[in-house]
């Protein structure tokens, strides 16, 4: 049986989507002494969006994160998920509705990877072949066979691999939201990117709401379809798409948190077009090579990032890089010119922040 896939929400449309998941209004949090972690903040999660929060240590973006399914009381204000105030329903409940990740797993360590998964649905009163068949879907969405991971134990897995089942433990009920709370962040640098692209590919194919938290950047803009920015006190300085970010950060904290990198960080989310490629692909004396076949060398293709297309680029030669459409048909080439314009139109398109704008730098 195949799991049902929700359709995804198209970034463009999160604006103005009524489609909202979570919502905090004026959500507060203090503890005795005084200390504020979060400050009144307004903010609203659609349906099929992963939102990011992102910020340096200490700007209350896990508590944040924990106010929803109330493992963190709010000091005042509300959260709702699905239209429902959250102080009005059972905490047990509740987090029984939202999968939750944390980054050290946290799977029970004398329970094998099937019982792991499990866990919810049985607590929810699922029938057996009910469980077992959900366990072995989502056993397969993370890309780990049944047949040999079921009955492992978790001290039997890599670090990688206890994460994928955490993820698949959190999806078991299909929870309608997903929270993360830096879910990949005791893995190793190559395991981090493969486990961010195989769980970018997993929420895109069930189209779950997840708020996920992060202190990378990086794995901000590679993953969110939006990411708030939270500087100290939980207040929010600037909410926005991945390019708007980085091409336009909010002046001050947000384009300091950001750092002089974000120009190169575009290069990992902007995608080729048609209209980043070289009119004049040859000199006059030779043919246009994109009449020319086979094509030779490394190839692009339409939608392959800018990151890939700069690695490309350096073995190419001066007339640049073929790119490919998806029929596998020759379209034109990418040059060092088509890259800069690339980064360039990515820039103009992107909006300002809702602030004074004047001593933003640009790309």
């Amino acid at each position: 049986m195949d799991i049902p896939a929700r359709t995804a929400l198209a970034p463009d449309s999160l604006a103005t989507s009524s489609d909202v998941v979570i919502r905090l209004d004026k959500a507060r949090k203090e503890y005795p002494g005084g200390t504020v972690a979060v400050t009144d903040l307004d903010l609203e999660v659609h349906e099929h969006e992963l939102l990011v929060l992102v910020g340096p240590s200490g700007c209350g973006k896990s508590t944040t994160l924990r106010m929803v399914n109330r493992l963190v009381e709010l000091t005042s204000g509300r959260v709702l998920v699905e239209g429902q105030d959250i102080a009005q329903i059972d905490p047990v409940a509740l987090r029984r509705r939202i999968g939750y990740v944390i980054q050290h797993v946290g799977l029970f360590p004398h329970r094998t990877v099937a019982q792991n998964i499990a866990t919810v649905p049985a607590l929810l009163g699922w029938p057996t072949q009910r469980r077992q068949e959900r366990t072995a879907q989502l056993l397969e969405l993370v890309d780990l066979p049944p047949e040999t991971y079921s009955h492992r134990y978790p001290h039997e897995l890599s670090g990688g691999e206890q994460q994928r089942v955490g993820v698949a433990r959190a999806l078991a009920a299909d929870p309608p939201v997903l929270l993360m709370d830096e879910p990949f962040g005791a893995v190793d640098p190559v395991g981090r990117r493969n486990l961010q692209q195989e769980f970018w590919r997993i929420q895109r194919t069930l189209g779950t709401t997840v708020i996920l938290v992060t202190h990378d950047i990086d794995e901000a803009v590679r993953l969110g379809d939006r990411i708030a920015v939270l500087s100290q006190g939980g207040r929010l300085e600037q909410l926005a798409d991945a390019v708007t970010l980085l091409a336009r950060p909010a002046p001050g904290m947000v384009s300091e948190f950001v750092g002089s990198g974000r120009t190169v960080r575009l290069l990992a989310i902007t995608e080729i077009t048609r209209e980043d490629l070289a009119a004049e692909v040859g000199p006059p004396e030779r043919p246009d090579r994109s009449q020319r076949a086979p094509v030779q060398g490394p190839t692009l293709r339409l939608g392959s990032r800018l990151d890939d297309a700069v690695a490309a680029l350096l073995d190419a030669d001066e007339y640049g890089v073929p790119v490919l459409d998806g029929d596998g048909a020759l379209v034109g080439h990418l040059t060092a010119a088509g890259v800069l314009g690339a980064l360039r139109r990515v820039a103009a398109g992107a909006e300002s922040p809702p602030t004074d704008a004047d001593d933003v730098p640009t790309c």
